[in-house]
């Protein structure tokens, strides 16, 4: 379907604008399916992405800055996100040795099982994203990467 289909709005100001409106629609579709898709494991596309950064630095410990400055929504908060993770035996937090008012979170090996059980749903999933060809795919990948890095 197109956008004008999608929200049943035929005419807008300009290109941009119609830009702007498909762009946070298609955001919404891609998050509500991926939320689906982590709502059986208990996550939240934010608790998804913790897990993430935390595997990318396994073995090693972060600091709950270095998760807010890795995360795609850099509004959520981060401790809360962690203390819900906690409650989940998905991480762990310590005590930073180098600053006493930091602490070190780690990903658990029940972290990194769930997040492989994720991985092959999540793989699964990216085959509806085949509709685009490789080509499509990295034009589109330069295309909003240029859009972001024009603010």
């Amino acid at each position: 379907m197109s956008i004008e289909q999608d929200i049943q709005q035929k005419i807008f100001k300009s290109v941009h604008q119609k830009l702007t409106v498909n762009l946070m629609f298609t955001n919404n579709w891609l998050c509500a399916q991926q939320a689906e898709l982590f709502k059986s494991f208990g996550l939240s596309i934010q608790q998804y992405n913790v897990l993430r950064i935390l595997r990318g630095q396994h073995p090693q410990a972060v600091t709950v800055n270095t998760i807010i400055e890795r995360m795609m929504d850099r509004m959520s908060n981060a401790s809360r996100l962690v203390d819900k993770l906690l409650l989940k035996e998905l991480v762990t937090r310590t005590g930073c040795p180098n600053d006493r008012r930091a602490v070190d979170v780690k990903i658990t090996e029940k972290g990194l099982v769930v997040l492989a059980r994720i991985d092959d749903l999540q793989e699964s999933w990216e085959q509806n994203l085949t509709i685009l060809n490789v080509e499509e795919v990295n034009q589109l990948n330069a295309l909003l990467d240029k859009l972001r890095n024009s603010t």
